[in-house]
């Protein structure tokens, strides 16, 4: 017979910083979406065009794109036609893997990258850097690095 394991319940003072953090999530990401519509991008087409703009020869395979977005390849694949479309991005094929796909940033890509990223920091500024103290946000990277580093781990992982 299994053994049932008395749930840990969340205290008061954890259930208020949990849904906080949700809070903050959402709102965050809901901002930052909404000051670059004016740009035509989405948050995911950010990401996109600083992970290729900061990768060597401004390329990136398709599934270490993915991975570094935590899109599926799938999803990845619909979002790049999107974004080829807009002529920020091409497909090249992988000479040393016929069946891979390198994502490739292009002039008009990295020309946008510059344009919006000035507005997108002033952006992560106004809506969080600045609302913290220096001792506020280096506090908030050691409680969350952590975090991060538990679920790094965990991708792949069931």
């Amino acid at each position: 017979m299994e053994t049932e394991t008395a749930t840990r319940w969340l205290t008061d003072a954890e259930q208020c910083t949990w849904r906080t953090h949700l809070e903050v999530n959402r709102l965050l990401t809901y901002q930052l979406e909404r000051d670059l519509q004016p740009f035509g991008l989405t948050m995911n087409d950010y990401e996109i065009l600083v992970n290729l703009s900061e990768s060597e020869g401004v390329r990136m395979r398709m599934s270490d794109l993915a991975a570094a977005t935590l899109q599926s390849k799938s999803r990845l694949s619909h979002q790049i036609t999107r974004m080829e479309n807009a002529d920020l991005v091409r497909r090249e094929n992988c000479e040393s893997d016929r069946r891979g796909l390198y994502a490739v940033l292009t002039d008009h890509g990295m020309e946008t990258m510059k344009k919006v990223a000035p507005h997108h920091v002033a952006s992560v500024r106004r809506h969080f850097i600045d609302l913290l103290s220096p001792d506020d946000l280096e506090h908030l990277h050691k409680s969350l690095r952590p975090v991060a580093e538990h679920l790094r781990g965990m991708r792949g992982k069931p």
